[in-house]
């Protein structure tokens, strides 16, 4: 990539993460900073019940700036869920999501497009939110996994640009994403979003697609395995992701709509692992940014609480806590009831920067920095990503709200 689309692509990531400040991480570390807690919050939202309020606060209310939420409906689910509960959690949600979905309908049968399109996107986005803590062996996964689906299908074509659903064969099953093409004759530069740990290719969209497509650049984002409804076809998280991340990029540089010389990735959580693993791999990806760098997911895993705690303290746990931790596990492919088991499972889940030649980015939610492991892996990645355009910028909170990130290294 020439330098100065490098510039140009890094200068973009830190201005639309920025934007989306309200879906920072705010993960903050124990005392001492030795502990990495993914699930925490440097104040609450709502809830009582952490998870529970890590999960309304980021996940809910973040998407309200990409229009996945409207802040009233968000807060009227929130006042009928009893704190902690996993079934109240998951039935106030789909409840919301049908009658979202319903006046949906009945603005598409009157010909009102955008108010239909308008809907549809929050019934999807809602239904996303009512699979949280849903356990694999019930069939409402499933069900509503689809309803998610279908609803993202329906919205799709009501976009003056529309959002394409993609499917991109991969081992004996599809990858399933999202692909909305950039306005205007292409080709065009694209960014590829992925996420991490918990994610379905839905929560991206919500993250960053209008962004992207407000700047000029095509916007893309899949499931790989374990993410999404992957592991119901058995399709686990893995330590070789650059290995179905090769089908994903050979698929978009398929496409006529995407610049071969300006494919970025961006990799949210765990992809910040998967991300830059792949550009190890592949020279197609031109630029990177990471939130944060995952250099080593097994050091950083040891860190954390949920594959640390003893019995006793997994015992207090909410239903919805515990149920969360089981699909994570699921995701990992490791026993639902052996939460340390994640630890090893990320043997060999991580990458060496020095061996990454494209311009890349860094962005730390300033709690998250707080953990001394995160800070490790951060230094060790910014002081051996070989190429010159390098940055690290953070989000620093200030009386709960992101404040605009800081460019260099920390």
């Amino acid at each position: 990539m020439k330098t100065n689309s490098g510039k140009h692509l890094a200068l973009f990531f830190l201005t639309v993460v920025l934007l989306a400040g309200l879906k920072a991480q705010t993960a903050l570390a124990a005392e001492g900073g030795k502990a990495f807690d993914a699930h925490a919050t440097a104040f609450s939202y709502f809830f009582k019940d952490g998870d529970m309020d890590f999960h309304f606060g980021n996940l809910v209310l973040g998407s309200a700036v990409n229009a996945g939420v409207e802040i009233g409906e968000a807060f009227y689910a929130a006042s009928h869920i009893k704190d902690g509960d996993a079934a109240s959690w998951q039935e106030q949600w789909s409840e919301l999501a049908g009658r979202v979905a319903a006046r949906g309908e009945e603005s598409l049968a009157g010909g009102h497009k955008v108010s239909a399109r308008d809907q549809f996107l929050r019934a999807a986005y809602y239904t996303r939110f009512s699979l949280l803590s849903i356990l694999p062996d019930d069939p409402r996964l499933k069900e509503r996994g689809a309803k998610l689906r279908a609803l993202m299908r329906k919205a799709g074509p009501l976009f003056e640009q529309p959002l394409e659903y993609i499917e991109i064969p991969f081992e004996g099953t599809v990858l399933p994403g999202y692909f909305r093409a950039a306005a205007g004759k292409g080709p065009h530069k694209t960014l590829l979003m992925i996420g991490g740990g918990e994610t379905f290719a839905e929560d991206l969209f919500f993250y960053i697609a209008p962004q992207a497509f407000a700047r000029g650049y095509n916007f893309m984002t899949v499931d790989l395995p374990g993410q999404g409804l992957m592991p119901l076809q058995g399709k686990v998280f893995r330590t070789d992701t650059d290995v179905p991340m090769k089908v994903v990029v050979d698929y978009a540089l398929s496409r006529p709509e995407v610049d071969p010389d300006s494919l970025a990735a961006y990799g949210y959580s765990g992809g910040g692992a998967f991300v830059p693993q792949a550009a190890m791999h592949d020279p197609r990806i031109k630029a990177i940014a990471m939130n944060s760098a995952v250099v080593d997911a097994h050091a950083l895993f040891a860190t954390m609480p949920v594959a640390t705690q003893t019995k006793q303290e997994a015992a207090s746990w909410s239903t919805f806590h515990a149920d969360v931790v089981k699909v994570v596990n699921w995701r990992y492919g490791v026993p639902m009831d052996q939460p340390a088991k994640l630890i090893d499972a990320n043997k060999g889940v991580g990458f060496d920067p020095a061996k990454i030649a494209v311009p890349a980015l860094i962005i730390v939610g300033e709690g998250e920095y707080k953990s001394l492991e995160v800070q490790r892996q951060q230094k060790i990645a910014m002081d051996n990503f070989p190429n010159p355009l390098k940055k690290m910028g953070e989000q620093p909170l200030h009386h709960g709200k992101p404040q605009p990130g800081r460019a260099g290294a920390l």
